[in-house]
């Protein structure tokens, strides 16, 4: 296991490199036990690259980190502090984490009109955005306006539960980070793609509950990185964990 995670942490840095140099990145974090202390396994993902990192602290100085000076066209995330400060021109939040949100709404009040709205909102705008090849150019952009018409409408209302307001404080601040995918096709309008990345460390997780050292935990995230990297080169995870050995030796003849 060491001297596999030496390996790939030479690979590390590459695919950081990728991932700076992405126009649109994908970002998500988990809780992570390491030594006893509370730290945090973050993804950064892109079109050709997966970076697995995993920190002592969750604030937006590990992003900073992570980009240096580079600057994402579009970042994607959930409302987190530090993925909303993310460096990126634009910003698209995860619809997915927004519909969840919304049902808790609509849960504690069933007859409130502003929740069940937003929710249908967001799932036609999802669905337009999966229809975008069978329209035209003029059809497909005419039903985008009238999508952010019924946005702009809707964030003009007048709520008074806490939980709705709360929401609706937040799409006013975010207002132009809930359409971005709208506008370019490369931007997702939810953030799966980190989530599903992350969903094998959260399965080891409660399997193994902690990592023992800083060096397991940096194995880990630098094998994760390797392996989902190479997935998205078509390379099978076992490929991609033996190529950190180089060559293996031939097989001995039968018989030897």
């Amino acid at each position: 296991m060491q001297r596999g995670g030496q390996q790939a942490g030479q690979q590390v840095e590459p695919i950081q490199n990728e991932i700076q140099q992405s126009k649109v990145i994908h970002s998500d974090e988990t809780g992570s036990r390491v030594d006893g202390q509370n730290w945090w396994q973050w993804v950064f993902c892109s079109a050709t690259a997966v970076l697995h990192v995993i920190r002592s602290n969750r604030s937006v100085d590990v992003i900073r980190d992570i980009m240096a000076d580079h600057i994402a066209e579009v970042w994607v995330s959930d409302c987190y502090s530090a993925q909303v400060k993310a460096p990126s021109s634009e910003h698209q939040l995860c619809l997915a984490h927004q519909l969840r949100n919304l049902q808790a709404v609509v849960d504690l009040y069933p007859a409130s009109f502003w929740p069940r709205a937003m929710q249908a909102l967001f799932r036609s705008a999802v669905h337009l955005h999966n229809q975008r090849d069978h329209l035209s150019p003029s059809e497909f952009q005419a039903q985008v306006q009238r999508a952010e018409q019924i946005r702009d409408w809707l964030l003009k209302r007048s709520l008074v539960q806490k939980e709705a307001k709360r929401l609706l404080k937040r799409y006013q601040k975010y207002r132009d980070r809930l359409f971005v995918f709208l506008h370019r096709t490369d931007v997702s309008p939810t953030n799966n793609i980190s989530e599903r990345h992350l969903r094998p460390a959260v399965v080891h997780r409660k399997i193994i509950g902690c990592f023992r050292s800083g060096w397991g935990a940096r194995t880990y995230a630098a094998l994760a990185s390797v392996i989902g990297t190479a997935a998205l080169k078509g390379i099978s995870s076992f490929d991609a964990i033996q190529n950190l050995f180089g060559t293996p030796s031939l097989p001995l003849p039968i018989g030897a």
